[in-house]
């Protein structure tokens, strides 16, 4: 399957890539903003294409060309403020599902962030980001794509246990970043992911044994 990942440089982008090159099942192209990034994927075994999400869709589009499937992992990141999670996590998802149906992209995956369903749980603190979150995978749902929304708990920078919570609603809870990029890597060949959205947590259980038991 030839997967196009766009975020690929941020750190569940680059761990994902690093996943689906080695897997010899997948040929995985990094969506990067710098050439300078080139290097780090093609030691990997990646191919790279150049575009930016504040792009039109259709330059977004071009770098979708013959691909299978599409894994949006982008944000803005935490350093930036509500402008840019507007540019980036809404309406840089937005077009991305745009660019996906105008190239025939069969598959979608999405990774947004628990409780973006439910507007109880925001916190004030990050309102804007969930206001992102939630818009772009209501677009995502409503684009008739064949589509994954991965909701995870708090990411953490520290190694994966490999073993996690999945469901369409869990209380809140810390995932490791490596672990999520393990979620969306089986979620890939996992037909019980298909055109479902769930949370995901860090738990007991196998990454592929949650998945198939969603």
């Amino acid at each position: 399957m030839n997967v196009l990942v766009i975020g690929a440089n941020g750190k569940i982008g680059k761990q994902l890539v690093k996943l689906l090159s080695e897997s010899g099942e997948h040929r995985a192209t990094a969506m990067i903003r710098d050439e300078k990034q080139k290097p780090d994927f093609e030691i990997m075994g990646a191919m790279t294409v150049v575009a930016d999400l504040e792009d039109r869709t259709e330059t977004i589009a071009l770098a979708m060309e013959g691909m299978d499937a599409v894994v949006f992992t982008a944000g803005s990141g935490g350093h930036t403020g509500p402008d840019k999670t507007l540019l980036i996590d809404l309406d840089g998802a937005a077009k991305s599902v745009e660019a996906a149906r105008q190239t025939g992209v069969g598959r979608f995956l999405m990774v947004s962030a628990i409780g973006a369903d439910d507007r109880e749980r925001w916190s004030d603190q990050i309102k804007p980001y969930y206001v992102a979150k939630h818009h772009a995978d209501n677009i995502l749902l409503a684009s008739g794509l064949d589509y994954t929304i991965v909701r995870p708990g708090l990411l953490l920078d520290k190694p994966g246990t490999g073993r996690i919570s999945a469901a369409e609603h869990l209380e809140p809870g810390g995932v490791p970043r490596e672990d999520i990029a393990r979620v969306l890597y089986e979620a890939l060949g996992t037909e019980t992911t298909r055109n479902r959205s769930f949370d995901v947590t860090s738990g007991d259980t196998p990454v592929r044994e949650a998945l198939a038991n969603l």
